[in-house]
């Protein structure tokens, strides 16, 4: 079944504008982004989820014309932190404590030394682990999409800088990554039909 959902995926080149993603679908990609496998187990995402149509008509032009930003159900934008920092550790220390009350004793020599890990990290070598993160969840999103028979196109082309700017996303500490578009597919979009083009598993898989 799931290799199937997954033949049926592809890039969504152009979307149907009068269909909308139900909420419960919204919210099942709300709790997909929230499971996704992370580094240390520290949340340092934000996901983005925009309707409104008249913003994302505003994002076009930073997103080199690709009209999926706009005539998808909805936008979806990874972001990381501008700043990551010990304050995320004893976050999610204090949430693993209280979630599975774990003692101190054995919590703290984690603590500390993810602390001590993320403080001898350059900026941009932060910068660039973070980023990893979001291809992490955009994966995981995808697959989700995917099985719940949901339309969607990653998204690398388009402008961070002016689309933090468009959005104020650096009021909340964030710069944007990734940008998935969901919905569903047009009946007109010709590549929907496509054959999927892979290489043969002999090719990319090996076995010892």
């Amino acid at each position: 079944m799931i290799i199937e959902k997954l033949k049926w995926r592809y890039a969504t080149k152009k979307f149907d504008i009068d269909k909308k993603l139900p909420p419960k679908k919204i919210s099942t990609l709300k709790e997909a982004f929230n499971l996704t496998a992370l580094s240390y187990g520290l949340q340092t995402l934000k996901l983005v989820i925009i309707e409104d149509k008249e913003i994302r008509e505003k994002l076009v032009t930073f997103s080199y014309g690709q009209r999926q930003v706009v005539d998808a159900s909805h936008l979806l934008i990874l972001c990381i932190q501008n700043e990551i920092d010990a304050l995320d550790v004893d976050e999610h220390f204090d949430t693993v404590k209280a979630v599975r009350n774990t003692p101190d004793n054995i919590l703290d020599p984690y603590r500390e030394g993810l602390k001590t890990t993320l403080r001898n990290m350059s900026s941009d070598k932060k910068y660039n682990w973070a980023t990893r993160q979001a291809y992490i969840a955009l994966g995981n999103l995808m697959t989700v999409c995917a099985i719940e028979n949901i339309d969607s196109c990653p998204m690398e082309g388009f402008m961070p800088a002016e689309l933090d700017k468009a959005l104020d996303l650096n009021k909340h500490g964030l710069s944007s990554v990734l940008m998935l578009p969901v919905g569903y597919r047009s009946e007109d979009d010709m590549f929907a039909s496509l054959k999927k083009v892979r290489k043969p598993l002999t090719d990319t898989v090996i076995e010892l």
